[in-house]
This record gives C-alpha cells, structure tokens and sequence, in this order.
C-alpha cells in the first residue's frame, strides 16, 4: 500500500470545527460522543480541482476532497467517517493519523440516481497502517478526475479484498487462462464484489459463533448444514474475485 504526495497547488489546509460536521450530518448524542472520543483534529489537506491539478471534472466527479483526520484512538468509527462524508458534497480521501502512522481510507460515494442532490456512500475500505515520513508516491496518471478518484480507491479495494481471501499474496498470473479472456470489470463492480464478500465473511464467522455456543446435537447439525451453505457461498465470491485479479494482471502486465 503506498501514500501519494498530493500536489503543492491543491493544498488547501483549513481546519474543520466538529460542530460545522455535526450541524450538516445532523449528528445525535451518540455520534457527537464517537467524535469527542475518538477525533483529535479534522483538517481539509487538499482539493483536487481542475484548476489545482489540471484535469477535466467529469459528471460524477467534480473535485475530489482530502480529508486528514488526527485520531485519538487507533480505530475509528466508520460512522465518525460517514458524517464527515455525509457533510461534504464531494468525493473524499481520508488520511487518518494516529501516533506516527497514517493510512487511507475512503468509500466510493457517487451522486445518488434518484436524486442527484444527493450522495451514495458506500463500505468504508482502509489501506495499510504506515510510518508518518514514509515515501510518497506521485498521483496516478489519469485523464480526468472521475479515472483519477477511480485509480485512488482501486488499491484500497483491492488490498481489502485480499486480506479477507487466504491465498491472495499469490501472483494473479496463476489463474486460468479462461479469466485472461474476461472483459476488463469496472471499479463500481470490483467494490460490489468487495463488499460481498465482506458481508458473506462476516455471516460465516456469525454461523461459527452460533455453532462454539450450542450445545444440543441435532441443532448443532442444523448449523453444520448452515455454515457449510455459507462458506460454498463465499468460495464462490472469492473465486470470482480472483478471476477480475487475473484479468487486471493481464491489462496492467499487457495492456
């Protein structure tokens, strides 16, 4: 996982008032309470626009927001993100700070279909914890700020993934041939295969849960059944998934 240097020219710099989050997120007690806990600082770092970065807005992406979070714990609440998200009608990169460490993190948020006032924001993905002075690399090149904002997630959803995929750190390149054949996937079905096999992970480890605590046998059968439903499930999640990694490897080796 690597930081990126973001641009002199895009420096913005301002720090951010919890109470300007807390009256656009229309936060209640317990949401204030998380921001009192575990927020330290909010500072808007950097404003990718055409004129900071020289490169075309595109419908659903008009400026791209870099949001530096000093935290006061070492895990945030993905709530404590959705509120800052919620508040600013934009796309935002979050570098989150604690002690000398930083990682991205960020959700793909989109104009909503139905109206477009207003904004989808998705699961929450987080990149490596590294050193605060560790080398920044420059901004993926990119034709315009909406493959700009694409090109910034993809690794977050990409690093994700695999931290829940055993077997991941393997070269994509072992894959099947068929897979190298596959249409390229786009950046918006990447994350929908993220997600679920985020959620399908989180349901198997529920069923494990449920089948440690019971105690009777023919219930703990009826989980058996349950569990090994779910775990098929998501061996079929992850075995796309390395299919759309294949395929990637072939343009980004190729391409």
């Amino acid at each position: 996982m690597i930081l990126y240097e973001w641009p002199r020219a895009a420096a913005f710099g301002r720090v951010i008032p919890k109470n300007k989050i807390y009256e656009h997120a229309s936060a209640n007690t317990a949401l204030k309470d998380l921001f009192v806990r575990e927020v330290d600082q909010i500072v808007w770092s950097h404003k990718l626009a055409p004129e900071t970065v020289n490169l075309a807005a595109t419908k659903q992406v008009a400026e791209i927001q870099i949001f530096r979070i000093t935290a006061r714990t070492a895990t945030l609440d993905p709530e404590v993100l959705r509120a800052i998200d919620k508040a600013i009608p934009f796309p935002l990169i979050f570098e989150l700070v604690y002690g000398n460490r930083v990682k991205l993190v960020a959700a793909y948020k989109r104009p909503s279909e139905a109206d477009s006032s207003r904004w989808v924001v998705g699961d929450y993905f987080e990149g490596d914890w590294l050193l605060e002075d560790a080398s920044r690399a420059p901004l993926p090149v990119a034709l315009n700020l909406g493959a700009l904002y694409e090109r910034l997630l993809s690794p977050l959803v990409e690093g994700q993934t695999a931290r829940l995929i055993p077997g991941t750190g393997d070269s994509p390149a072992t894959s099947g041939s068929a897979t190298a054949l596959e249409e390229p996937i786009s950046l918006e079905a990447r994350i929908a295969q993220a997600e679920a096999i985020k959620a399908k992970t989180r349901e198997v480890d529920r069923i494990k849960g449920r089948l440690a605590r019971e105690k009777q046998f023919n219930k703990r059968v009826a989980i058996n059944v349950e569990l090994r439903a779910a775990k098929q499930e998501l061996d079929q999640l992850t075995a796309g998934t390395a299919g759309t990694a294949a395929t990637k490897y072939q343009e980004d080796d190729h391409g």
